[in-house]
């Protein structure tokens, strides 16, 4: 037993000997600043942040009872000059702790300064948000060191009581003075009353009636006496409760009351006895808002479950408790007001003072839209958004990434700007407008804010519109079971397809069939993270499914209620280096028509795939989706419209203009120039069925493209049509008998001639069957009068030759 003692005395000698070792060869620190000794609690600003400071010596200080809700992890001790905006801001650290739990509750910790930050540098200590520029809570010290001098701080209590998970009662006592205080704090909206009192002695049940409850909320009234709604004279002498101090921060509400333990008002107060055990109730609820018949704000009634909504228990207010056990975090803590945007309300943009800004520390001046401060912006992605600016001209408004604003490359950081700049900035009798619309690969969340001063707006919230809004053109595809969006641009089209039932992945495929397909799978994984991948597909098993690397961006899979929307955006032509590939075959032409095809299943992967895969539901035929028309049609052998294009075309090439020839090359040996009529007849009637045709399929088609060969011959042919009338509109008068031919018909003649030439020698010895040699080639084959003129100038021209077998 002796010798044990002496062993644990040797370790105990040794650590104090090392403690002092290392204590003399650190940071040394004296007590001569006029701080040390000095405690203060927090004054809470963000993250529900409370705590009490001790400065310790010249160089640490301590913290106990800190709650802190987690911020990001940048969260720093930060020393400033002053709480203005611009000393607050250009303040620095005074420690290397970083505050980057995920929560603090009820923590205690020493922090010790940086080596060369001194107490005399600090007059207001603060915990900082580097990252956000934000101030969570500070503990403003004296500056002439004139002993422990502590805040006015109203949030830390002597006690406290958890009444439900999202509703505490606080309070301090002071019998001698006789009076108590109570602060109700809870995490919920700002349109809920909290209410607390103490229940009549005298009831075992129905206990709320003949109570002593006040009810607190955040409303336009103040303090409203007892008997405010007996609408008495002298109501305002009986109100023995006095509003002390309020704040509504990160979605929770805390509102600190004053009522004496012992009233002169014997009719609405009850005693409160201090060192007795008495029955409380509480109560969270709806406050309901004045109307014509009533002028006031009113309580309605709670509802909701015991100990949920409403409770009450035995509690004894000078026994010490407490049992709140870290910060009240609520689930929504966003209070600004909400603006949602309409295309057809300006949103009006001016500055006004600061009040309520949701992230402080700001300037002086802060934006506000339509009379309200700072609000929370939400717009609608594809919908315009119209600002009409009016704010100075020294507010520049710009939508940005950036959570400053301010011109972020100022601080040497990166920004996105989405719309607005310098140029937008105007005053009340010249604003200017700014149109913004959001497009699909907005983030859900921006800012609006000023170019020249930071922080000065706050959020956008970006949410998907109706994809109608978002994208030019949709159609339905087969059955009507999925709808195709699509926007073109130069070089790329961005797509987007939904399905109309629930089902566990949507696939969209370019082709005639699955089969020789490319295909667009889209699937919420096991983690609920949307995946989209492409595949070439060249048969019917899971083996012909071959994964592909189109080069898509702004790749999007989500599910709504089971229902899948996948977006995406490629390029027209895919940029390949190697052509064997398949997706270097997968071009999109806005000019022809897109077949598309679809098909849902109930389960995919990205790793192998097996018959559980296979699609559950399918289209039956392709659409034909006409990308730059927007519109389509359901695939068909042949269209009526182009099937009588075609018809009129066999009619005029096949027929009417071959008929017309024929006419003038073997009628005119009939007397007088019926072969004349019928050769213009068929001709004339011919190129009309022609242009009737093509005017068709231009209807048909809603456009005239010129991209198929089939089209490029067909404008060939009737260019070549169109001549034959044209060659006989300024074909010059043949000359009468004995008279020179002119100029002009010469230079025809000489043209015709060689034409003429050229035919014969292509026809070779075929002509003495068809014509005499001898005849002239100048002859004006449509002249009416060619025949009888003929006649009279020459003999007959026709030879007739008898062709009989060798061996009769």
């Amino acid at each position: 037993m002796y010798n044990s003692k002496i062993f644990l005395l040797i370790p105990l000698f040794l650590i104090n000997s090392i403690a002092s070792s290392n204590a003399d060869s650190g940071q040394k620190c004296s007590n001569t600043s006029s701080l040390v000794g000095f405690e203060s609690n927090f004054t809470i600003v963000r993250h529900q942040l409370r705590g009490h400071l001790k400065i310790l010596d010249g160089c640490s200080f301590q913290v106990t009872g800190f709650d802190m809700l987690s911020g990001s992890s940048g969260v720093v001790f930060w020393g400033a000059v002053s709480l203005n905006f611009s000393d607050l801001t250009s303040g620095f650290p005074i420690s290397s702790q970083r505050l980057n739990q995920t929560a603090y509750e009820n923590a205690s910790f020493s922090v010790q300064l940086l080596p060369d930050i001194t107490w005399d540098q600090i007059n207001v200590l603060s915990i900082w948000d580097i990252a956000r520029t934000s101030d969570f809570g500070h503990v403003t010290l004296p500056q002439n060191g004139s002993g422990s001098i502590s805040d006015s701080v109203h949030t830390v209590f002597d006690n406290c009581k958890n009444l439900s998970d999202n509703y505490r009662v606080r309070w301090n006592l002071n019998v001698e003075e006789n009076w108590i205080e109570i602060g109700l704090e809870a995490a919920a909206p700002t349109t809920y009353y909290m209410a607390f009192g103490w229940a009549n002695p005298n009831r075992t049940k129905e206990l709320m009636s003949e109570a002593d409850v006040t009810v607190a909320s955040f409303t336009e009234e103040g303090v409203c006496p007892d008997v405010i709604y007996e609408n008495s004279k002298n109501g305002m002498m009986v109100n023995n409760t006095r509003l002390v101090y309020g704040h509504r921060r990160d979605g929770v509400s805390l509102i600190m009351f004053r009522k004496p333990l012992n009233s002169t008002d014997k009719k609405y107060d009850l005693p409160v006895y201090p060192n007795e055990d008495m029955m409380v109730m509480w109560a969270l609820g709806l406050m309901k808002p004045p109307n014509e018949n009533r002028s006031h704000f009113l309580p309605q009634f709670h509802g909701g479950p015991e100990k949920v909504a409403y409770g009450h228990l035995v509690l004894n207010v000078s026994e010490k408790v407490d049992d709140c056990f870290g910060p009240l975090d609520a689930d929504d803590i966003e209070d600004q007001e909400l603006i949602i945007a309409d295309t057809d309300v300006p949103l009006v943009v001016t500055t006004g003072d600061v009040l309520h800004y949701p992230n402080p520390p700001s300037p002086s001046k802060v934006l506000y839209i339509n009379n309200k401060e700072a609000p929370v912006l939400r717009v609608e992605g594809g919908v315009p958004v119209k600002f009409l600016v009016q704010a100075g001209h020294d507010v520049a408004l710009y939508i940005t990434s950036d959570s400053l604003g301010g011109n972020a490359t100022l601080r040497n950081a990166t920004e996105t700007i989405y719309s607005g700049g310098p140029e937008v900035e105007g005053v009340v009798a010249n604003p200017h407008e700014l149109i913004w619309v959001p497009d699909r690969n907005t983030p859900d969340q921006v800012y609006y804010q000023s170019l020249y001063q930071e922080k000065m707006g706050w959020k956008v919230q970006v949410v998907d519109g109706a994809l109608s809004d978002m994208y030019n053109n949709s159609v339905l595809l087969d059955d009507q079971q999925v709808t195709f969006f699509w926007t073109l641009s130069k070089d790329s089209i961005t797509i987007a397809a939904r399905g109309v039932k629930k089902s566990g992945y949507l696939a969209i495929g370019f082709g005639n069939g699955m089969v020789n397909s490319y295909a667009y799978v889209g699937w919420i994984g096991d983690t609920g993270k949307g995946h989209l991948n492409t595949y070439w597909i060249d048969g019917k098993r899971p083996s012909n499914i071959h994964p592909t690397n189109e080069n898509l961006t702004h790749v999007r899979c989500r599910s709504e209620d089971g229902i899948i929307t996948l977006e995406f955006t490629r390029p027209l032509k895919p940029s390949c280096n190697q052509n064997d590939k398949p997706e270097c075959k997968n071009i999109v032409d806005p000019t022809t028509p897109l077949k598309v095809i679809w098909a849902m299943g109930s389960k995919w992967t990205d790793e192998h795939l097996n018959e559980k895969n296979m699609h559950t539901v399918t289209s039956q035929r392709p659409v034909q989706v006409l990308l730059i028309r927007g519109s389509s049609e359901a695939e068909q052998g042949l269209q009526p419209v182009l099937a009588v294009h075609g018809f009129m075309m066999f009619l005029a090439w096949g027929i009417l203009i071959p008929g017309g020839i024929l006419a003038a090359r073997y009628l005119k040996h009939v007397k007088g120039d019926g072969w004349y009529q019928i050769h213009i007849y068929l001709q004339y009637s011919g190129l009309a069925i022609i242009l009737l045709g093509v005017l068709f399929a231009v209807a048909e088609l809603r456009g005239f493209y010129v991209s198929s060969l089939h089209v490029k011959l067909g404008i060939a042919a009737i260019a070549f049509a169109s001549v034959q009338p044209m060659n006989a509109y300024l074909r010059p008068e043949k000359p009468a008998n004995g008279e020179d031919a002119s100029t002009k018909r010469l230079i025809w003649e000489y043209f015709h001639y060689r034409e003429r030439q050229q035919r014969d020698r292509l026809q070779g010895r075929s002509n003495w069957v068809l014509s005499n040699a001898g005849e002239e080639d100048s002859i004006d084959l449509l002249s009416p009068n060619d025949a009888s003129a003929r006649k009279g100038s020459q003999s007959s021209g026709v030879i007739e030759v008898q062709l009989e077998p060798l061996n009769r």
